[in-house]
């Protein structure tokens, strides 16, 4: 069936016409949203949003409802990375201007304005059907915008009854509904094309193909790369502090974080020392013949296992049909690692109760396997660093190509930001050109505005070429004239603060 468009002239499915439709609805609210408003009537929306997950009795609802329908995860857990995350974006959020001049800088001559996307697209994971849109629908709400989501197949009812508890706080304040929106069920890859090709902005977590085809779609796009993290223990590691921490970030959730660790690279020679630490917490070492079968079931047909990702421990033992020892205190498994690469699947991202172990002589041997690791999957994401010498976090930063160097943490708990770190709070970690992402920060509210500068004249601030060339001169071991050579004379300006207004357009 074809329709005429909402928005243009041409025939379309009336699957892109239902995109249209809520793009034209979408676009009318963010108008009246924005018109004339004040900093309070941004900030009361984003909080409106905000309670209506961390409100407790809904916090449990929409956690029970998203395991129950995803079969992701584990209620408790969400029901802590809803409260915690939002939490934390409030905070980050709650003295930032929004709204009008947000910089005046007369040295300069610059007045800086906030000014709203319009309509942002967000393409949401069925890993955190709840936190991650609330987390892009707050920051939208903040910087004056309408947004309209594309959930997962599976976390289609999780988002509807998101909406709706914000639908509802919104009434309170008078606000219009249309300014959170959903792409309807049933989901398809038609529906969130059009959407990627008419909003504003789109933002991508999830899906790496959804990633590449949001940056293919025309539109201004933020996408987030693959996750596998990885983190060395060194010969300095506090051990006993690494293992649990490890193990806290492990299991949390079930694993369903893009920063929950996947490969652990642990120096030899504290190696005996932290397995039995990461024993007492809970993580059990395979033999081959273990490590073989959960290898088996987790990587069958080239695709992870649906029936062992994020799955409680005794689920993802039983779909790979092995017993271990000390079952009944078990919390995840390690994998004893070698190889790294398309050979070598748990080299990647898992998604469970399962991390990879590998083991070297020395901490340059580590890094160079991490290297490695990411190199083959989760390059620009983030590396993890138990260690007492910062020095070694330095170097890390320096060499490897990671955005985040997470030190003595438990790693999914800090790459998205924590009450005890400085990152802002976020669920989607850009990867820089490392992992093929157009930003290289955790996703924030400064990606969801424009900004317009006013620009006046200053006082001429030009150095001479002797300001600019001195040192190079001096390393060549030469003395170049260059207003001679090239006819300037000390009046000269540059050929930009001169030319008539006919020759100005296109530079």
């Amino acid at each position: 069936m074809t329709v005429q468009s909402a928005v243009s002239d041409t025939v379309v499915t009336a699957e892109e016409a239902e995109v249209d439709a809520l793009l034209v609805r979408a676009r009318i609210a963010q108008a009246r949203y924005a018109a004339g408003a004040d900093q309070q009537r941004f900030d009361l929306a984003a909080k409106a949003a905000a309670w209506a997950i961390m409100e407790p009795h809904r916090n449990r609802l929409l956690s029970t409802q998203a395991v129950a329908q995803t079969g992701l995860g584990r209620v408790s857990d969400k029901v802590i990375k809803n409260h915690r995350k939002t939490l934390g974006l409030l905070r980050d959020i709650q003295s930032v201007k929004s709204v009008g001049v947000i910089r005046d800088d007369p040295d300069k001559g610059l007045t800086e304005i906030a000014r709203p996307i319009g309509v942002i697209g967000a393409v949401v994971p069925s890993t955190n059907p709840a936190a991650t849109p609330a987390n892009n629908i707050i920051n939208a709400l903040k910087c004056g915008n309408a947004i309209i989501l594309s959930p997962s197949p599976k976390g289609v009812d999780v988002c509807q009854s998101l909406l709706a508890f914000i639908h509802a706080e919104f009434d309170k304040l008078g606000l219009e509904h249309d300014l959170v929106q959903m792409v309807a069920s049933p989901s398809s890859k038609i529906k969130t094309q059009r959407l990627m090709e008419s909003v504003d902005l789109i933002i991508v977590t999830g899906s790496q193909d959804n990633v590449r085809r949001a940056y293919e779609s025309g539109t201004p796009a933020i996408g987030v790369g693959a996750g596998n993290a990885t983190v060395i223990v060194d010969e300095t590691a506090d051990v006993s502090a690494a293992a649990e921490k490890i193990a806290a970030s492990k299991t949390f959730d079930n694993a369903t974080s893009c920063s929950s660790e996947n490969a652990i690279v642990v120096v030899r020679e504290v190696l005996d020392e932290f397995l039995q630490a990461l024993h007492e917490q809970g993580g059990r070492l395979l033999d081959a013949t273990a490590s073989e079968a959960v290898k088996s079931a987790l990587f069958s047909g080239g695709h992870l296992n649906r029936h062992m990702i994020a799955k409680d421990i005794d689920v993802f033992l039983d779909v790979a049909g092995v017993q271990i020892a000390d079952q009944g205190t078990a919390k995840f498994v390690v994998l004893p690692g070698d190889s790294v690469g398309a050979s070598a699947p748990e080299s990647g991202e898992k998604l469970s109760l399962a991390l990879t172990l590998y083991v070297c002589d020395d901490f340059d041997t580590a890094v160079d396997k991490v290297r490695e690791i990411l190199m083959h999957q989760g390059a620009g994401h983030s590396v993890g660093l138990h260690s007492r010498n910062d020095e070694r976090a330095l170097s890390l930063g320096l060499n490897l190509p990671t955005c985040r160097v997470i030190v003595n943490q438990a790693h999914c708990f800090a790459t998205g930001g924590s009450f005890d770190n400085g990152l802002p709070f976020s669920l989607s970690m850009g990867c820089g050109s490392w992992g093929g992402n157009s930003i290289d920060s955790n996703l924030h509210y400064r990606h969801f505005m424009n900004i317009t500068r006013i620009v006046r004249p200053i006082p001429a601030v030009q150095p001479s070429l002797e300001d600019v060339f001195a040192d190079y001169w001096r390393a060549i071991g030469e003395r170049v004239d260059a207003s001679g050579s090239i006819g300037l004379s000390p009046t000269d300006q540059a050929p930009d603060d001169h030319r008539s207004a006919e020759s100005t357009h296109h530079d």
